[in-house]
Order: C-alpha cells, then structure tokens, then sequence
C-alpha cells in the first residue's frame, strides 16, 4: 500500500513540474511574402499565464532576444490578485513592446480593471485592431488581433480593415477556430492561437483538445501553443507548458 502511495505522490510532484517548466519553442518561419526589408522580426508569443508567476530568472534568458512581446489571451482569471498581473506585465515588458488581445477567462475578472492596467502599464490591446510596423523601405507588417471568440466579441473584418494594404499580415487570436473564418483573398501569413492548452492532462493520445503544434490550413500557418499556465488543476500530462521564440524571415 505505501508503494501505491509513493508512486501516486511521485506521479502528481511530476505533473506539477511539467506544469510549472518555462520551456521556450524557438520556431524559424519562412515565407516568400515576407518583406526583405525587414532584416530581422522576432516574436515572444506567450498564451493562458492564468495564475503563474513570471520570474527574473526566465525573462533574463530572452533578453536580447525579442523584438516584440505578444500575449494570446487569458492573462489572468478568475481569483488572480491583480498586483500579480501587473508584474508579470512589467516583466514582459522588460523584453520589448507588448501587445495583447483577450481570452475568454480575462472575463472572468472586473474587465474594465484589467483593461485599464494593459492602458496604465502601456500594453497595446488588439481587440478587432490592428498595428502595423513599416521598415525604411516602406514595406510593412500587420499585426491583427482579434477579441475573444467564446463571447461573440470577435471582429475580423474590423481588424482587417485597420490593416490596411499591408502585405505580409499576422493575426493572434486567444481561439485558433478564427482560422475557420480566414480566406486565401484576407493574405494571412500566420495565426498565433492558444486557449486549448493541448488537452492540458493527456494519457497518450487521447485529451481533451489535441496537443499544440504549427500546421498549414489552407496555406496559412496556425500555431496553438500549449500555453504557460493551467486551469482548475495546476498539473500538465502529455502536454508540456510552453512559450514562443519566433523569428520571421524572407523565403526566396
């Protein structure tokens, strides 16, 4: 009996620590749309933070390595003391610009409090809008970001619409099912996702959702990531925390 206690205990210490690993996917991106001009164009993509705490150890590895900072949603939820937020917010923006758009559990909290401190602490929230960075030459990039799907508050169209004539175009939204709304005719390049946690708690191959990964959906690039944090238990299996050092570059 002490053996089968052992081993559960064993087995649940694992899971935490797979929940808990600051685990970062460098990912190399190539397409023939992407400006020349731009030499270099790096992307911290981090999806569902929920309720961990960001540390001075992890961000000081990323240092020098980012361009821009883009969070996938669900930030926070429900129970998360907003001091928390706001640090693990000072320390993205530690790494460069920070850019965010909402997922379904940033509802969860006083929503017009959060959003006053992405405003407060100088976070660009997309919510149906777009940025765009142009380079010396004049070519540009759009960053489009979505609201959140699962409250019927998703605008692609208005998000397009600010993008402009931007031809190599990137949208992040907290739900990858956007990518059922995109078409060849709206030039998406890539679509950073998050929201499924990649099943989150997974025996083999079976989960709740399928594990992250990138993919090709009808010539546009999709990438779910697993995310940082967990929901209801902090515990991961089969599908491990995750965050996303993207570099862009011309294909020829």
């Amino acid at each position: 009996m002490m053996y089968v206690v052992i081993a559960f205990v064993s087995f649940i210490i694992y899971m935490w620590i797979e929940a808990h690993r600051n685990r970062v996917i460098v990912q190399s991106l190539s397409f023939p749309t992407f400006p020349k001009s731009f030499s270099r164009f790096r992307i911290f993509f981090i999806s569902d933070i929920h309720r961990r705490r960001l540390s001075e150890t992890f961000i000081r590895s990323l240092k020098g390595k980012v361009d821009l900072v883009v969070i996938g949603g669900d930030l926070t939820e429900k129970g998360v003391p907003f001091s928390r937020v706001k640090q693990n917010i000072e320390w993205l923006k530690q790494l460069g610009p920070v850019y965010f758009v909402w997922g379904n559990n940033d509802y969860e909290v006083d929503y017009h409090e959060l959003d006053a401190l992405l405003l407060e602490s100088g976070v660009k929230i997309l919510d149906n809008t777009a940025v765009i960075f142009e380079s010396e030459q004049g070519d540009r990039i759009a960053l489009l970001g979505v609201d959140d799907m699962n409250k019927r508050r998703d605008r692609l169209d208005l998000a397009l619409s600010d993008a402009g004539d931007a031809t190599f175009r990137i949208v992040v939204s907290h739900d990858p099912r956007i990518i059922q709304k995109i078409t060849p005719e709206h030039n998406i390049s890539l679509v950073l996702s998050g929201h499924t946690h990649g099943g989150q708690i997974r025996f083999g191959p079976f989960g709740l959702y399928e594990k992250g990964r990138l993919q090709n959906v009808n010539g546009t690039m999709l990438l779910v990531s697993n995310g940082y944090g967990t929901t209801t238990l902090p515990l991961r299996l089969g599908a491990r925390a995750e965050t996303h050092l993207i570099e862009l570059e011309h294909k020829s």
